[in-house]
């Protein structure tokens, strides 16, 4: 007799808690975490190449001291933050990882400029690998940016949207911060790598070492 009344209670809590966007946010979420975690795949995979990119340029141009200290302070700098799950659920916390990787970009866009000055060094096959790997990368960051701000933005809508937003309410789901700087054009901006011209023999591997 009690199992009679409770299936019915179940199927009725399952409607109500999905047609005031229960099943919503539970999607949306995972497609949020699922997003965040192909950022920082990407940006990993760019901070894995600064330490050879920048060997490979100080072999050339050791005097861009200026150029060669902001890149790697501002790797060392995307390497102090823990960029957890948690992060995505602090507004402050998120803002000092975009801050801190917008500067790696800025840093990484004068170490490509200042390569036009050392055609040798643009010669450097290794060099050259390094910088389609990089071009690369950057553009495959734009592309996991884009994808997470359109699973924040459902996200978001869902926790803000009446009758929603009593379930997001009731259940704790709050609004996550997205990429909304103000220069968000420029730092998605993949690097200009040049390819253009045909370049000088490459040097031997004893220039870079």
């Amino acid at each position: 007799m009690r199992n009679k009344f409770i299936l019915p209670l179940f199927l009725i809590a399952s409607t109500l808690l999905g047609g005031c966007g229960y099943n919503t946010l539970q999607t949306t979420d995972e497609q949020i975490k699922a997003g965040w975690a192909e950022v920082l795949n990407q940006y990993q995979r760019r901070a894995d190449l600064v330490p050879n990119l920048v060997n490979v340029v100080k072999g050339y141009a050791a005097h861009e001291k200026d150029v060669l200290t902001r890149v790697t302070e501002a790797r060392a700098k995307v390497g102090t933050i823990q960029a957890t799950p948690d992060l995505i659920n602090d507004e402050q916390a998120f803002a000092k990882f975009q801050a801190a990787q917008g500067e790696l970009s800025s840093a990484l866009s004068r170490l490509l400029a200042v390569s036009e000055n050392y055609p040798q060094l643009k010669a450097d096959g290794l060099f050259r690998d390094l910088q389609a790997q990089l071009e690369g990368t950057e553009n495959r960051i734009t592309v996991a940016r884009n994808r997470y701000i359109q699973a924040v933005q459902a996200y978001n809508v869902t926790v803000r949207q009446f009758p929603s937003n009593l379930t997001a309410m009731l259940f704790g789901y709050k609004v996550k911060p997205s990429f909304t700087v103000e220069n968000e054009k420029e730092i998605a901006k993949p690097p200009k790598v040049d390819f253009g011209g045909t370049p000088p023999p490459s040097p031997t591997s004893a220039g870079y070492q």
